[in-house]
């Protein structure tokens, strides 16, 4: 047991099994989060968040789970709000940075890489803990519509179509299943909210929150409630 427990405590100590049982903790937290839901398609990319709030008082114009970094970046966020909170910061300033340095809109790898390094560097150290928040970050530069994720170990991967947060194994078996290459943007923005949906049990659109960025637009706007009625 006191083995256990100095495994638990220690961030920077592996486990004999190569574990590290902080970050798992955190990846844990995650699973706990709002559902959220990435799609990719030739024509854009689209995220979804079930934004529900927690208490019948609650404003939800302060509940929030989808941001913006720049005109052509957003992302979509599951765990604490207050640890994203600090890397959509740091995002928005690596993303003013690129403009003001390079005269050009940030690349979105780029992004996700740098969120990630940041990420990866509280997995190693004694007396911090890592981020208790996973990202769907979703992007048009000049490559094309691009879909990334991050966790809190610090590694970031590419999705077609990617859910994260509560009873994300029921809206990922349902976009393994539904989701084709070649889907139009109007599809894809249907098949986020149906994944939405699966993840939450029951959804409205006063509470799933949906952002699309344009291929063409290269801009991201927000889905007005009478648009993801339309989808639903």
């Amino acid at each position: 047991m006191m083995r256990s427990n100095r495994y638990d405590a220690a961030i920077t100590i592996f486990s004999p099994e190569g574990r590290l049982y902080q970050v798992e903790y955190a990846l844990e937290l995650v699973k706990r989060g709002a559902p959220i839901v990435g799609v990719y398609s030739p024509e854009g990319v689209v995220l979804a968040a079930d934004e529900t709030p927690e208490s019948v008082l609650e404003d939800p114009n302060y509940f929030r789970k989808i941001f913006q970094f720049d005109d052509h970046i957003g992302a979509t966020i599951a765990g604490l709000s207050s640890d994203a909170r600090v890397l959509i910061d740091q995002g928005r300033i690596f993303c003013q940075s690129n403009r003001l340095i390079y005269d050009e809109p940030a690349d979105v790898e780029a992004l996700v890489g740098t969120l990630s390094s940041r990420i990866q560097v509280y997995t190693q150290h004694g007396g911090i803990r890592p981020f208790g928040v996973s990202l769907i970050i979703a992007g048009v530069d000049t490559t094309g519509p691009k879909l990334l994720t991050t966790d809190p170990s610090g590694s970031h991967k590419g999705y077609k179509a990617r859910a994260l947060g509560r009873n994300a194994e029921q809206a990922n078996e349902l976009l393994d299943q539904r989701y084709e290459d070649g889907l139009s943007l109007d599809e894809a923005i249907s098949l986020a909210i149906e994944a939405v949906k699966a993840a939450s049990g029951e959804a409205n659109p006063l509470t799933v929150k949906v952002a699309v960025i344009p291929a063409d637009t290269r801009v991201l706007r927000r889905l007005s409630e009478e648009e993801v009625a339309s989808h639903m």
